[in-house]
């Protein structure tokens, strides 16, 4: 950058006036092929327990030679009512100089970047034919992958979950009106997926929900991003081709892997691949139409760096 760029803030609100997920999903995708190539530096999150459901985290990446560096510093505190608040900020240091240039909000960062990767993973693994899609979830991860994933598949029906069906309803009507798509509410998750050959797991379960979907349904899981909770059953994680955002991470915080591993249904290498390989080729996604394929998303500092920087560089 040459010299120390002066420190630009940006708060939720301009988060969201300045990046879009739409925009993020190519981002999304070549950030991971450059995690999985190597050409970032990415340490495992580190947690701090802060007493019962309150968690800190910290999450450093740096990109390669003189690229950009930095971390998420993330809270996250349940509410009492089964949902989480994710509370925090990203910061970037310039690789030139060493000094941060750039704070922004990391709830709405993380609200963008996650379904803007799930697409992108989606893009890769779904069938081609896949038109129906079912949400597990209502909160804002449920509502940004309705938008992520119509923006990479033409979707002739979205059925979404919720444990209070009232709720669920509005949720559909509030999505329908946002997007234009046809969103309808279901009374249980069997009936959720279904027929369903995209799904997405967005939820703050502890224990899992989901057992079975139909042949060739490609799943991404969202919701549990720490070792102790899962969304779907073991049996079902053993079904699948499991293709993990970062490997290394999986295999320590995946909790759907770590309690399938632990029950004795799958070993490590059933995570066969990275989404970054997939993307770059180096290994095959889907390998026929009726595979189950999972793609196991726990978020990283990589894809928060990434969008900031996209959000910074929109600004100047």
């Amino acid at each position: 950058m040459g010299g120390s760029p002066p420190l630009k803030i940006f708060d939720a609100n301009a988060v969201r006036h300045g990046l879009s997920v739409a925009g993020l999903i190519p981002v999304m995708r070549e950030t991971m092929i450059e995690l999985s190539s190597g050409r970032v530096r990415q340490n495992l999150r580190s947690f701090i327990g802060l007493g019962e459901g309150r968690t800190f985290a910290i999450m450093p990446a740096a990109f390669g030679g003189q690229g950009v560096f930095g971390a998420k510093l993330v809270s996250v505190f349940a509410d009492g009512t089964g949902r989480k608040a994710h509370e925090g900020v990203v910061v970037l240091f310039d690789g030139e100089t060493g000094a941060p240039f750039c704070v922004a909000d990391a709830g709405e960062i993380t609200a963008l970047r996650t379904p803007a990767a799930s697409a992108a993973a989606t893009e890769a693994l779904a069938r081609a034919d896949a038109d129906v899609l079912a949400v597990i979830g209502l909160g804002r991860q449920a509502a940004g992958h309705i938008e992520a994933i119509a923006a990479v598949r033409q979707l002739r029906e979205i059925r979404v979950w919720g444990r209070d069906l009232l709720g669920a309803t509005a949720f559909a009507e509030a999505m329908s009106a946002r997007t234009g798509a046809p969103v309808s509410a279901v009374g249980s998750v069997a009936d959720a997926v279904r027929g369903a050959g995209i799904v997405c797991m967005a939820t703050t379960a502890t224990e899992p929900l989901l057992a079975a979907v139909d042949p060739g349904a490609h799943i991404n899981l969202v919701g549990s991003s720490g070792p102790m909770a899962a969304e779907i059953e073991g049996g079902l994680v053993a079904r699948a081709r499991f293709i993990a955002d970062h490997r290394a991470h999986v295999l320590v915080h995946g909790g759907e892997f770590l309690r399938a591993k632990a029950a004795g249904l799958v070993g490590d290498d059933h995570v066969v691949a990275e989404i970054g390989e997939v993307f770059a080729g180096a290994a095959p996604g889907r390998t026929s139409a009726d595979e189950i394929t999972i793609y196991k998303s726990l978020g990283h500092a990589v894809q928060d760096l990434a969008a900031t920087e996209m959000l910074y560089r929109s600004s100047v």
